[in-house]
């Protein structure tokens, strides 16, 4: 059996104001029929027009704007071409995490379907600061997924079209359609958590910690702020399969992301 090779890509550095510097960890996963991205980070549509990321979120995040950190961009330094992006599987439409949506027009852009709607509708003053319509206002190819028909480790799962290795796990909290993803590799499963937590002290087991700030910042951007301590308890949970057959990590955990970069040049034992 083939596997699907997975490059780890910081799309959105942030640096921000009284805190520790934050990625945007986006996975590109190369199948044998195409490549797969799971979430976009920034793309140049952002850089051409960064008022559309709002004043207060440029003041307060300082994102780096640059070409260099697109996935666009970064698709082709690995040597591929970024027509060959069939799918794209979004944790959620946050502003920093669907920003390169157009720069891949051709692609289905998977979604569940409670983040469409809320996006869609922005009926509420968080969802209205959180969802930029411009970033997807070429008209995406949408694929909803509206149920979780599977299981996978105890969780509801949705198997994302053409690609059975990707699994979307529904985990509201963060945002109403907000979703991990599972990416199958030979050694192990990856566990792209989204933005379930900011901090990888979240995830011990022992004596979970985050700093005050960062706690705050998701407390302030939960859509349900219970919901989302709850789904953090069942990823604690998972964290104790043996991480070599499930490895979790979150969206902007700088130190997560070095190790996972590191882990492509140094063999797995």
């Amino acid at each position: 059996m083939s596997w699907p090779t997975v490059h780890h890509l910081d799309c959105a550095p942030m640096h921000p104001l009284g805190g520790s510097p934050l990625v945007a960890h986006c996975l590109l996963v190369v199948t044998g029929s195409g490549l797969l991205l799971v979430d976009t980070g920034f793309g140049t549509g952002d850089i051409a027009n960064p008022r559309r990321l709002g004043a207060v979120f440029r003041r307060t995040a300082r994102p780096r704007l640059e070409p260099a950190f697109t996935a666009v961009h970064q698709i082709r330094e690995l040597g591929y071409d970024p027509r060959d992006v069939q799918d794209i599987v979004l944790t959620h439409l946050d502003l920093d995490h669907a920003g390169g949506l157009a720069d891949f027009p051709d692609a289905r852009v998977h979604v569940m379907a409670d983040e469409y709607r809320a996006a869609m509708r922005r009926d509420s003053r968080l969802d209205t600061s959180r969802y930029v319509t411009a970033q997807w206002g070429h008209g995406p190819r949408w694929i909803i997924h509206d149920t979780a028909d599977s299981t996978w480790h105890g969780f509801a799962a949705s198997p994302v079209v053409r690609s059975p290795d990707v699994l979307m796990i529904p985990m509201p909290g963060h945002s109403r359609g907000h979703c991990a993803v599972a990416v199958q590799q030979p050694e192990r499963w990856l566990l792209h958590a989204g933005d379930a937590y900011f901090f990888h002290g979240e995830m011990d087991l022992r004596r979970p910690r985050c700093p005050r700030s960062l706690a705050l910042h998701q407390r302030l951007m939960a859509d349900n702020h219970d919901q989302r301590m709850t789904q953090l308890d069942r990823l604690r949970a998972l964290r104790r399969v043996d991480p070599r057959v499930i490895r979790i990590f979150s969206s902007h955990d700088a130190y997560e992301f070095s190790q996972l970069t590191s882990e492509r040049v140094r063999p797995l034992r």
